[in-house]
């Protein structure tokens, strides 16, 4: 992740990553001073205090970063060059916050106090500024062809569960081209048994076949041993009976993540009220039209719902039809609304779309039936997407960004159902983190 070009041509923001580290940095010096009245009791004019102390701390991380350059260095990889940079930009900061004790602006009890304080707050900021770094790396190593390759795979299930079917599961786990969900049979008492960590289905015929391609996002082929031997079925890993499920995430963690939605997005709902009147005021100032744009878009069980978003292109942009989004280059794009693209700020009114429960913060992206009709003509998986609400983010849009042609939509279907499979609060907090570093490092998607 550098400031200049990367491999896909795309810039990263300088200035963003100089107010991250501004922001965090600050964050830190208030945990330090805190610690601090925590281990020695009250301090006079504590709350004065704080506010010079973080006023410091904002100039001497910004004073910091802008001599050293850090905001400029972020890469890939850790080199000795940008790690050296980060401490240049730390060290600078900590010689201001030791000047602003030297001459008493703060009061800190004693001399002891004032050097812990001023130890806590370079080892509170150097794990968090190195923390974020190293995570965002973690994060953009991912290869996006492997991921994608991943979600193109075969679902397959493997009719039988004796020792020539945990045979063949086991040569088609090896393989590149198909994805295991799990055993199929018609022997009920089998039903939800786990052979080498597999489920095992019941299936007895079409209808009861149809409802479990539905629950598992699709099945593409079910391979049958040469011959079915009867007898215990072969396990080499746990052989337990549970409850079949869909994909990795339970009922209690569905409702706990409606739980997180709601609150999390009443609470945002709040946070971002300025900045959503500031997009509001800028959307009328551009063009004196109207400030939302809503439309129908298909979502959970297949019920429409409206979408909300602040209107980021011309008037009646769709007169000749519908169109899909064509990036930065689409001429029907507002001069605000690149801006709102760019930083997707576009999106501040769907929080009332997951507050309502229309939507979710990670699920995937909501189609308009005029689209969906196309996908499913070449797809007709799409409609298993339905198990769940459409999601703000999603797995998919960071791996296959926008979608402006059949291909990518149906590329990103793929991604989609595997997310279906393999969801987690684990997963969703992952996606939610990489959405984030996505914007506040200026990358596209």
């Amino acid at each position: 992740m550098t400031t200049g070009k990367n491999s896909n041509g795309e810039y990263k923001s300088a200035s963003l990553i100089l107010f991250q580290d501004c922001a965090l940095s600050v964050i830190s010096s208030l945990l330090a001073i805190l610690l601090i009245r925590w281990l020695t009791g009250p301090i006079a004019n504590f709350n004065t205090d704080v506010y010079i102390w973080l006023s410091a701390s904002l100039g001497g991380s910004l004073l910091g970063i802008l001599v050293s350059s850090s905001h400029r260095m972020v890469r890939r990889w850790v080199r000795f060059r940008s790690s050296f940079k980060l401490v240049k930009a730390i060290f600078i900061k900590e010689v201001v916050m030791v000047l602003i004790l030297i001459f008493r602006a703060v009061t800190i009890p004693s001399l002891e106090s004032a050097v812990l304080v001023v130890l806590a707050d370079t080892l509170l900021t150097s794990i968090v500024l190195f923390y974020i770094r190293l995570v965002a790396i973690m994060f953009t190593q991912e290869d996006v062809d492997k991921v994608k390759q991943e979600a193109a795979k075969l679902n397959t299930l493997v009719a039988g569960t004796d020792a020539r079917a945990v045979a063949m599961a086991e040569d088609i786990m090896k393989s590149d081209k198909y994805n295991l969900i799990g055993f199929i049979s018609p022997d009920k008492s089998m039903s939800g048994r786990v052979i080498d960590d597999i489920v095992v289905y019941h299936c007895q015929n079409e209808e009861e076949l149809q409802t479990l391609e539905w629950k598992l996002g699709g099945i593409d082929c079910i391979m049958f041993p040469k011959s079915n031997v009867s007898g215990t079925p072969k396990s080499h890993g746990k052989n337990m009976v549970v409850d079949p499920i869909t994909d990795k995430m339970s009922q209690a963690e569905r409702n706990l993540k409606r739980v997180l939605d709601c609150s999390l997005s009443a609470i945002l709902l709040i946070i971002f009220s300025p900045l959503a009147l500031i997009s509001a005021i800028a959307i009328k100032l551009d063009d004196g039209k109207d400030i939302l744009y809503k439309q129908e878009r298909i979502g959970k069980n297949g019920k429409p719902f409206t979408i909300l978003k602040f209107r980021t292109m011309k008037m009646n942009a769709e007169a000749n039809g519908a169109q899909l989004f064509k990036g930065d280059a689409d001429s029907r794009l507002t001069k605000t609304g690149k801006f709102l693209r760019k930083y997707h700020l576009d999106e501040l009114p769907q929080l009332w779309n997951v507050f309502r429960g229309d939507m979710s913060f990670v699920g995937y992206r909501p189609e308009r039936q005029f689209f969906i009709d196309q996908i499913m003509e070449y797809n007709p998986r799409y409609c298993y997407l339905y198990q769940m609400r459409p999601g703000v983010t999603s797995y998919a849009t960071l791996y296959n960004g926008y979608t402006d042609t059949l291909e990518k939509m149906l590329t990103r279907l793929d991604l989609d159902l595997y997310y279906l499979r393999n969801r987690s609060l684990f997963f969703d907090a992952k996606v939610l983190a990489k959405t984030f570093l996505s914007i506040v490092t200026g990358r596209k998607f």
